[in-house]
């Protein structure tokens, strides 16, 4: 069957009007892939929102329904957008705590050890230790104990009562807004990676997923790096942390008072140099002894000679 010259002119004003229906879903995808790429994570609310509503609006070219679906998407979206920048009041505070101390003790490994079993009793941790031989006799050890919020103050007093407290340093810094900035933050970020995830869904030109992929790595990367930080807030909140040094008494220590030296002082001081001189006096003796023993045989031998002339003086005359 032969088609007519008035049907074959009627069907190809069509073509071209059927070709701009098919390509304008593309066109859509392709500026909304220009929005996102020009947006940064700071605005990712508001440029997701008018992403969706530039690639909303030539999709209704395509299909009949298709305005109500972009229509609802849109609302979608700037509800989110709503619920993240209006986050929960909070309801705690949020504290990050740290405290330094320096205690003497009569033995720093079982110091240490009590330490340890102080810690964990209170379901905290030892996050590092070091022992170290401070000379023939002493030791020294350095712990970080990681401590909960609410028996920080129980276990502070106990560490300080171990020993002789030198020295001790505590701070608390609040970080409740910070806290809340990072949890809104991600609030953000997530629905904004959801949004890029939709439009990759109803790509269809290499471009436009090649372009939308990127876009979704570095808002991915950026949510990874908030939950990172809100990991560590997380840790630092919830553990308080104490810097412990342990230490022994030297020889210069060992009495525990820094007073003047008193009586007894003395006479251990006089018993000392009274012992020292004999030993030197001996040692003098000891190495005079040989030579005073010759003197002491050429005088007896020379009174003996004396002796001995006298005696034959009267027997000659």
């Amino acid at each position: 069957m032969q088609t007519s010259p008035s049907t074959r002119h009627d069907r190809s004003p069509d073509r071209p009007a059927a070709r701009r229906a098919r390509t304008a879903p593309a066109a859509g995808l392709l500026a909304a892939v220009q929005a996102l790429s020009g947006c940064g994570a700071a605005g990712g609310d508001d440029s997701g929102a008018s992403s969706d509503r530039r690639a909303a609006a030539p999709a209704q070219h395509d299909k009949a329904g298709s305005a109500g679906e972009a229509a609802g998407n849109g609302k979608e979206g700037a509800s989110g957008s709503a619920a993240a920048k209006k986050p929960d009041p909070p309801t705690a505070t949020h504290v990050i705590r740290t405290a330094s101390l320096s205690v003497e003790v009569r033995s720093a490994s079982a110091a240490a050890a009590s330490a340890r079993t102080a810690v964990e009793g209170a379901g905290g941790l030892v996050a590092d230790e070091k022992t170290e031989q401070v000379d023939d006799t002493h030791v020294s050890s350095h712990l970080v104990l990681r401590v909960p919020q609410d028996d920080y103050d129980r276990v502070l007093r106990e560490l300080s009562g171990a020993g002789r407290l030198l020295s001790r340093t505590s701070a608390a810094k609040d970080v409740t807004d910070q806290v809340v900035d990072v949890d809104s933050r991600i609030a953000t970020q997530r629905t904004s990676v959801a949004r890029v995830r939709k439009l990759m869904d109803r790509a269809e030109l290499i471009t436009d997923v090649v372009a939308l992929e990127g876009e979704l790595s570095s808002r991915q990367a950026e949510l990874e790096s908030l939950l990172a930080q809100q990991a560590s807030l997380k840790d630092r909140t919830a553990l308080a942390t104490i810097t412990l040094d342990l230490s022994e008494p030297g020889e210069e220590g060992a009495g525990g008072d820094d007073d003047g030296p008193g009586f007894l002082d003395a006479l251990g001081g006089g018993w000392h140099a009274f012992v020292t001189t004999v030993r030197w006096i001996a040692m003098a003796v000891g190495a005079a002894a040989p030579f005073l023993a010759v003197v002491a045989a050429l005088l007896a031998l020379w009174r003996f000679l004396r002796r001995r002339g006298r005696k034959a003086g009267p027997t000659d005359d």
